[in-house]
Parts: C-alpha cells; sequence; structure tokens
C-alpha cells in the first residue's frame, strides 16, 4: 500500500494525514489531506481539497470542495459546498453552494442554489431555488435596530 493512501475502519485516531483518507465508522481529532472520504465518522477538524462525508458529524470543516450527504458540520467553510439531507449551522463559500432539503443556520456564497431548504440567514449574490428563511434583509435589519436601542438604553442606565 502507497504512503499517500490511509484506509481506516473502526478506530480512534489522533491525527491522520495522507494524499488520500478514506475512514469508516472512527473517530478523528484532525485528518489533512488531498481527498478524505468520510463514512460515519466524528471528527473535530477535517482539511482536505476534496472532503466527503456521509452520515458524519465534524466541528471544522475545511476545504476547496466539500460535500456533505446526511452529516453535520458546525462550521463548513470552502470554494464550493454540497449539502444534501445535512446540518450546518455556518456555512462559507467563495464560490457556489448547493443545499438539498438541508437546514443551514447562517449561509454566506456568491452563488447559492437551494431545493427546499431552510435556513435562518442567506447571504448571496444569486440565490436560487425553494428556499425558507427565517430573516431577510429587513428583518435583520429591524432586529440590529431593536438590539441598538436596547443596547443605547442600558449604556443610558449604567451611566447614572
Amino acid at each position: 500500500m502507497d504512503k499517500n493512501i490511509i484506509e481506516v475502519e473502526g478506530k480512534s485516531l489522533d491525527m491522520v494525514e495522507a494524499e488520500f483518507l478514506n475512514i469508516r465508522q472512527s473517530t478523528v481529532r484532525s485528518a489533512e489531506g488531498g481527498h478524505i472520504e468520510l463514512q460515519q465518522v466524528g471528527a473535530l477538524s477535517i482539511d482536505g481539497e476534496r472532503i466527503e462525508a456521509t452520515q458524519g458529524a465534524a466541528v471544522l470543516i475545511r476545504g476547496s470542495n466539500l460535500s456533505l450527504n446526511q452529516s453535520i458540520g458546525i462550521v463548513a467553510a470552502g470554494e464550493t459546498t454540497n449539502l444534501n439531507f445535512s446540518f450546518s449551522p455556518v456555512s462559507v463559500s467563495t464560490g457556489h453552494a448547493d443545499i438539498n432539503r438541508s437546514a443551514v443556520g447562517v449561509i454566506a456564497a456568491k452563488e447559492i442554489n437551494s431545493n427546499n431548504s431552510t435556513s435562518i440567514l442567506m447571504i448571496g449574490n444569486n440565490i436560487n431555488g425553494n428556499v425558507t428563511t427565517l430573516l431577510d434583509w429587513k428583518s435583520a435589519l429591524a432586529i440590529g435596530a431593536v438590539a441598538g436601542g436596547i443596547f443605547g438604553l442600558f449604556s443610558m442606565f449604567k451611566k447614572s
């Protein structure tokens, strides 16, 4: 087996680094590589060029091309992000994001394509598809104004 290819199944690992990683039914603290495939994996940090996760969970996922299928990524950052039946509280893409029947807290991308997905706040140049958002720009502005007014009121009481 080549040193640049690592396949792991059913283990608990601290740090794994290789050009190609295939990890199944394991826990990993940190994974770094070129192409990373995860199946039923719990991880703290994943960093790679191309990341494909199926039924996994990770705190930080960072890479050029992210694909999450039935997975949870607390913070997902990449150039291209694909979420399919997944959940991500924070998702940031420099290019485009495709979300299919997924839930996202805050998503920011140049182009967002959505198919029956939900989000709290969606920021993008082009947003296409069927999406349900909790906040649009008007309600976000209203919430900011109310929060600023409450903060100003408490600041006045604090000084006296």
